[in-house]
């Protein structure tokens, strides 16, 4: 299935007014990679790139859970299927898979504009977006038919701490080889669905990014493999790799293998570039395993490997949240490493960030 472009229509409805930091400068860099055939699994691999820690810790959540929009309440649901997800501050969702193997991923796009809010049309927070269609969802086709179906807005929030607002796009793969990147383009939805959108980077847009592939020697081009931290040379590196990997015995060689590739599309720690604010260093990597339903961690800052099977956990009704801090867990002396599922805790719900908490923030109210 190729592109859909849903630009949304004009009308005098009333426009909720966002407290948002709009036009914020990229500082998030990241690389997303499909792996289809790897030992009889799909897997998918990604990069957080980043300019500071994201406080990021690991979640399994079960089905059941009642969930809004984050925006107006309007759309509401129930999950339908458990997942484990990686957060940033615990505010939301930025990778994760369900119990299905549907897995997504939110990278940054600086081009990416949301047009204005039209309350007559469902929402979805940029904090809920990924985990709707985990909570929802087990393909990738009934992911892209629902977004296709509702017209549905994702609306920028700014972060309360910091007043950035994520300019993101969102990458969806399955246990089937199926994948789909959604961008939304001067407000409209741009989705580019089917197995061989299997690399994402960031900026340019998906479009242009795949046109400046072509570039390439290997895809027929005259430029040769290029090797800057820039995400068109990121995104060329990735699709190369992964398209000659050779096919592995066991799981472990075919995660060993993913890793190889998204490692080459690291960035390493450094001082930003002048004038380009938005080259980050790779601050974790997620391994994950669409078949097996295997999650793989990997910070840059902490030397060990984790990773949790999700037939391990119990994502019944009714059963607990749980979650791995990973900032206390995962020290350089001591810390925990191989197989973690039996390391995550109870005792806190993940609560998404809304519309009403940046409200809040902006009046004076801190988030409870």
């Amino acid at each position: 299935m190729g592109m859909v472009s849903r630009r949304p229509p004009r009308r005098r409805g009333d426009r909720l007014a966002l407290p948002l930091v709009q036009g914020a400068e990229g500082i998030a860099m990241c690389t997303r990679v499909v792996w289809p055939d790897a030992a009889g699994s799909v897997l998918v691999g990604r990069n957080m790139d980043y300019h500071r820690d994201l406080d990021t810790n690991l979640w399994k959540l079960p089905r059941g859970i009642r969930r809004d929009d984050g925006v107006t309440g309007q759309l509401s649901w129930q999950a339908r299927y458990g997942s484990v997800v990686a957060t940033a501050f615990d505010m939301i969702s930025v990778d994760g898979i369900n119990e299905v193997g549907l897995a997504g991923h939110v990278l940054w796009l600086s081009e990416s504009v949301y047009g204005a809010v039209d309350e007559s049309r469902p929402a979805l927070s940029q904090a809920v977006w990924l985990q709707y269609f985990l909570d929802n969802f087990e393909t990738v086709a009934e992911s892209v038919s629902w977004m296709e179906s509702t017209a549905v807005q994702v609306v920028q929030l700014a972060d309360p701490a910091s007043g950035e607002a994520p300019a993101i796009h969102l990458a969806l793969d399955d246990a089937h080889g199926d994948s789909a990147v959604i961008e939304y383009i001067d407000g409209a939805v741009e989705i580019h669905h089917g197995p061989e959108y299997r690399v994402l980077t960031n900026s340019p847009k998906y479009d242009e990014q795949l046109a400046l592939l072509e570039q390439i020697d290997a895809w027929g081009g005259d430029k040769p493999l290029p090797g800057t931290t820039a995400a068109p040379d990121r995104f060329a590196r990735a699709a190369y790799y992964v398209d000659r990997l050779p096919p592995p015995v066991t799981q472990l060689e075919a995660i060993a293998s993913m890793l190889s590739v998204i490692r080459n599309a690291a960035q390493p720690f450094r001082i930003p570039d002048p004038g380009k604010p938005d080259a980050s260093q790779t601050i974790w990597q997620v391994v994950a395993d669409l078949t097996t339903k295997r999650y793989v961690f990997e910070s840059t800052t902490r030397p060990n490997i984790v990773w949790v099977d999700l037939e391990d956990f119990d994502f019944s009704a009714g059963s607990p949240e749980l979650v791995l801090d990973l900032g206390s867990k995962l020290a350089v002396e001591g810390g925990i490493a191989g197989n973690v599922s039996a390391r995550f805790e109870e005792g806190r719900s993940l609560r998404f960030l809304t519309l009403a908490d940046v409200t809040e923030h902006a009046a004076g109210v801190e988030r409870s």
